[in-house]
């Protein structure tokens, strides 16, 4: 497991799907379909899909380390997914996507952050403890997989200076130099 020199955040375009893919299938069981992706790429005015690419000379055309995904209901930011390739876990580039995601939410109004995940998963849940995340509640059976209960966890203020002093202290915490792609054309939401 090597360190990346620099990671890009970019918007997740059709052209990075086949590197998200392989990266989905690896990180869970029932991963989502081709078609899933480009539904929800197409939904550009609720939702926000990033990916981590290696190196960060800009251009976009380094390999996908990690995505995620940010959907807008209200003033609520739902964080749909978050994946890193297997074998660039434990870098920080978890950490750079879901600041990312939450930027883009801030962005788009949120006024809180919530999200589902799976109760074994204690590195994400570290991960999302150390953003601020809170549960709140349980969906039972929510993984159809394996019958696998849900942990509803949120934010319930990331419009405070608080936390965005605590977005920038985890931001600082990042080794290594991050990029992010400024998209050309925003739609509004």
């Amino acid at each position: 497991m090597t360190s990346p020199s620099g990671v890009e955040l970019a918007c997740m375009r059709r052209k990075h799907l086949r590197q998200v893919l392989v990266i989905e299938r690896a990180s869970y069981p029932r991963p989502w379909s081709r078609g899933l992706f480009l539904t929800e790429l197409a939904n550009r005015a609720t939702r926000g899909y990033w990916v981590g690419l290696e190196g960060a000379e800009g251009g976009g055309e380094g390999p996908v380390l990690g995505y995620g995904g940010v959907m807008m209901a209200g003033d609520e930011g739902h964080v749909t997914n978050l994946a890193v390739d297997p074998e660039r876990r434990g870098l920080g580039i978890a950490t750079r996507l879901l600041l990312q995601l939450t930027v883009d939410a801030l962005t788009r109004g949120a006024r809180r952050m919530t999200l589902e995940v799976r109760v074994s998963n204690e590195r994400a849940i570290r991960l999302y403890a150390r953003f601020g995340y809170l549960p709140v509640g349980r969906r039972k059976n929510y993984y159809p997989d394996s019958k696998e209960d849900a942990i509803i966890m949120t934010v319930p203020e990331v419009v405070s200076q608080e936390y965005l002093e605590k977005l920038q202290t985890i931001a600082a915490s990042v080794p290594g130099p991050t990029i992010v792609e400024q998209p050309t054309t925003r739609m509004p939401g």
